[in-house]
């Protein structure tokens, strides 16, 4: 990572991939009521409980997530990364993270495995250092607890 000055917070960034903006509104059912922003505050507070600062980024298109990726290279020591519907066929946002250089932890509100065929294979599964699903809101809090944890070993 970059070199820092003493007493600067260490960097975890959160990505957000497609329609997870509409969470809360999108089939809470499924999902569960909360907001993204309700799951970023959890996940601040969380990385904050661990000497971390988060930074948040939510993109409806590859490209985004990808370039974000880049720019999070010797900046951040970890991706926290829920890609939604990405997560299984972004193949772009895989390279990507394959070349970041640091912890990369992929998260899911549920449980691909228990849904739909199509969901159960992930493309980020593969250069992830680990992965949360199925716990709901609760699963951000465990994903920037287990990044900041994997960044400390």
């Amino acid at each position: 990572m970059s070199d820092r000055a003493s007493g600067e917070r260490r960097l975890i960034l959160l990505l957000s991939g497609p329609n997870l903006q509409l969470l809360g509104a999108r089939q809470p059912e499924i999902y569960g009521p909360e907001a993204l922003a309700d799951h970023v505050a959890r996940a601040e507070r969380t990385a904050g409980e661990h000497g971390f600062h988060l930074e948040h980024l939510q993109a409806e298109a590859e490209a985004d997530l990808v370039s974000a990726v880049h720019g999070a290279r010797r900046r951040a020591e970890a991706i926290v990364v829920n890609a939604g519907a990405l997560s299984h066929y972004g193949w772009s946002l895989h390279d990507a993270l394959a070349a970041f250089e640091g912890v990369v932890v992929e998260l899911h509100l549920t449980n691909p495995d228990a849904r739909q065929p199509w969901r159960h294979r992930s493309v980020v599964s593969p250069v992830a250092d680990g992965l949360v699903a199925g716990f709901g809101g609760l699963g951000y809090e465990l994903a920037v607890e287990a990044a900041a944890r994997l960044c400390d070993r």
